[in-house]
């Protein structure tokens, strides 16, 4: 991850941002919202990840249109016939209904991504850790399980192949499939020899015999609480406009779309933070360097 001025924030600045983010993706509908959305969802995940950001975006783009594409095979409803498939009428409203699905998709998929960079594991116990301990300790171990399966699985799969017990390019399925087996059941009892270990080793060290203390090594600044206020405030305003019905988005059986409004541009500032920031200490550094 690059220097990113948003993942320096406290994680409870973090943590409210991608809810507020994630939340308003699930349930708002309109076409300009859901653009705006995909936009600075896209540009804060190339900020974050680079180059190889594009490729996730690129890989998105497929199953955008594949979603946006079979919508209209099981919902016949629309107004606006384009053509008929198997006696079924393909409508238009069908169509622009999937690619709102799709999108929601697609911007859910991007700040996760997002989130993911951002909001760590050790940010995830510092602002849990006290309030749910046995879940954010469950929760970290989890996430960190997952990356050590795939490696672990490559290890073997790699050990095996040295040996050359590994399945080749040109084996059968059912080969495949024994390989596949036999890696598993290694992985499995890896698995649950670590466990073991690891639950040895937290009796020895204590854990769970008195109340458990927790050490905060992030600090809330100005800067974090002028965020959280700004950030609550478009939040707020962006929550009025839908309770006014400028957000409302239908699509079967006719197109009504709200007409745009404060809302969008609220939605839009709100979602610019990360971004806004990023590039606010891009400038900043620039000028400095520039001064030396």
């Amino acid at each position: 991850m690059r220097n990113d001025a948003f993942s320096k924030c406290h994680p409870a600045v973090n943590f409210l941002f991608f809810v507020g983010a994630i939340g308003m993706s699930v349930v708002i509908q309109h076409p300009a919202y859901l653009t705006a959305g995909i936009v600075t969802g896209a540009v804060y995940y190339l900020l974050l990840n680079g180059r190889k950001g594009w490729k996730t975006i690129l890989g998105l783009l497929p199953m955008f249109i594949f979603l946006t594409a079979i919508n209209p095979l099981f919902n016949t409803l629309g107004v606006t016939p384009l053509f008929h498939l198997f006696g079924r009428p393909y409508t238009l409203e069908a169509l622009l209904y999937g690619a709102a699905i799709a999108s929601m998709f697609v911007i859910m998929m991007l700040w996760f991504g997002c989130y993911n960079k951002v909001l760590t594991s050790d940010k995830f116990t510092s602002l849990f850790g006290s309030i749910i301990p046995a879940i954010s300790l469950v929760l970290v171990m989890v996430l960190r399980m997952v990356p050590n399966f795939i490696r672990k699985t490559q290890q073997i799969t790699g050990a095996r192949k040295s040996i050359g017990k590994g399945a080749a390019e040109n084996a059968s399925t059912k080969e495949k499939l024994n390989d596949g087996m036999t890696v598993l059941g290694a992985l499995t009892s890896w698995a649950l020899e670590g466990s073991v270990v690891t639950g040895d080793s937290m009796r020895a060290r204590g854990y769970g015999c008195a109340k458990r203390s927790s050490f905060m090594i992030y600090r809330m600044t100005v800067t974090d609480w002028a965020l959280l206020f700004i950030m609550m405030a478009l939040l707020a305003s962006t929550v009025t406009a839908a309770c006014f019905g400028q957000v409302t988005a239908v699509f079967v059986p006719a197109i009504d779309l709200a007409p745009t409004s404060w809302g969008l541009a609220t939605y839009t500032c709100y979602l610019l933070i990360p971004t806004a920031l990023h590039i606010k200490e891009a400038i900043q550094w620039h000028i400095s360097k520039s001064k030396i």
